[in-house]
């Protein structure tokens, strides 16, 4: 199309892992790749962790922010990725992150991080608040999502306290400035490097804004819960709709069936009603509580896993699978993950079993797909294609 940015992706192809799991590149943590701005600093990460190979660029202005501002004590970072803040001297980090790649990464680098989503409570883990928080935006999340993180950040921050805020010019960080700003009272933008901006806040008393409301719609004879920031939050997507709209009326029944990605849920409950028993997966925390809503919300029955793409499932195997793999991570296209899952559907695939996946039509899936089966392209509209591939 004319004047929009060709995307540029990275082709990463993780080496297959032992069949029961464990070990693999995929799910090796290893040291960040750190400029030399964090001489002195260190942090972990994995593939499907925000900035990976390195560090998020906004979170290591952020880094570099409150290492000048010479920060120490307890430190909440409410998006702790792989722990840079904490390597800072003498910070204490409070980690929290919804992300099951990240929270992997921490607990490898010996933190004992909190699961946790905008709007959770804290208090059971830690019951005293922090004097200084820290939050990097994830911008590519929409404005509901990063309205939920402000005000969560909000809530978090006692009256006097200090929260760090870092984000992207370029994904609206000054304009969700001065939303925090009417918040907490006061605040400015204190550093700037390229599009990456930090600004500090001072927390004055009074009441904290309200979470954004979910999203509601029907699809495919499914009531829809979208929580903010969830992927196909408020519409199904194109390529989930050619997949849905491609495999009919398909006859699940007495089928164990894997939505691997599920987001909000729509392929999972779509599932379900085909009579399918259900397994839905995300490494996203605040997917996988939308995913239960919506199953919730159509009567159906379904297991849903926070899961970093198939280790936390066990020994579980799959007659179908049924996915729509993410190729963003952050600001950043690449296929780490999207690869990481064709690789997972091969182990998790009975004889037999059928793997069906939407993706854009660039993207070259067919060859990987042949450690399941010949891939069988069922449909091309609209920039995506439909593909199958059987475990023989």
């Amino acid at each position: 199309m004319t004047g929009r940015k060709k995307q540029k992706i990275r082709i990463v192809r993780p080496p297959a892992r032992e069949e029961t799991g464990g070990g693999g590149d995929y799910f090796g943590v290893r040291p960040a790749r750190l400029g030399q701005r964090l001489e002195g600093v260190s942090a972990f990460t994995k593939p499907g962790v925000r900035g990976f190979p390195g560090v998020d660029a906004a979170q290591e202005l952020l880094a570099q922010t409150m290492r000048k501002d010479r920060v120490s004590g307890e430190v909440l970072d409410l998006s702790a990725a792989g722990g840079l803040l904490g390597s800072l001297p003498g910070v204490e980090l409070r980690a929290v992150e919804g992300s099951a790649a990240a929270l992997a990464v921490l607990e490898s680098a010996g933190y004992e991080p909190l699961a946790a989503a905008p709007g959770d409570a804290l208090e059971e883990r830690w019951p005293v608040r922090a004097r200084t928080v820290a939050l990097t935006l994830a911008g590519d999340r929409g404005n509901a999502y990063i309205s939920a993180q402000i005000a969560w950040a909000h809530a978090q921050t006692p009256p006097g306290g200090t929260l760090y805020l870092a984000g992207d010019r370029d994904k609206g960080f000054d304009r969700y400035v001065r939303a925090a700003g009417a918040a907490f009272g006061t605040g400015e933008t204190v550093a700037r490097d390229g599009g990456m901006r930090v600004a500090r806040l001072v927390r004055r008393p009074g009441p904290t804004p309200p979470l954004p409301e979910a999203e509601n719609y029907e699809a495919f004879g499914v009531q829809i819960v979208g929580l903010p920031g969830v992927f196909s939050a408020g519409k199904a997507d194109k390529a989930t709709s050619l997949l849905l709209e491609t495999l009919g009326e398909l006859d699940l029944s007495g089928q164990h069936v894997l939505d691997l990605g599920c987001g909000a849920g729509l392929i999972g409950a779509w599932a379900a009603q085909r009579g399918g028993a259900v397994t839905l997966v995300d490494g996203d925390l605040q997917s996988v509580r939308s995913s239960r809503m919506t199953l919730e919300a159509n009567g159906l029955a379904g297991e849903v896993i926070h899961s970093d793409v198939d280790a936390a499932l066990g020994g579980r195997t799959f007659d179908v699978i049924l996915t729509n793999p993410p190729f963003h991570v952050g600001r950043g296209v690449v296929l780490d993950v999207a690869l990481e899952f064709l690789a997972a559907a091969s182990r998790r695939l009975k004889p037999g079993g059928t793997l069906y996946l939407v993706a854009n039509e660039p993207l070259p899936y067919e060859t990987p797909l042949r450690e399941i089966g010949p891939a069988r392209e069922l449909a091309r509209a609209g920039g995506f294609k439909v593909l199958a591939a059987t475990r023989g």
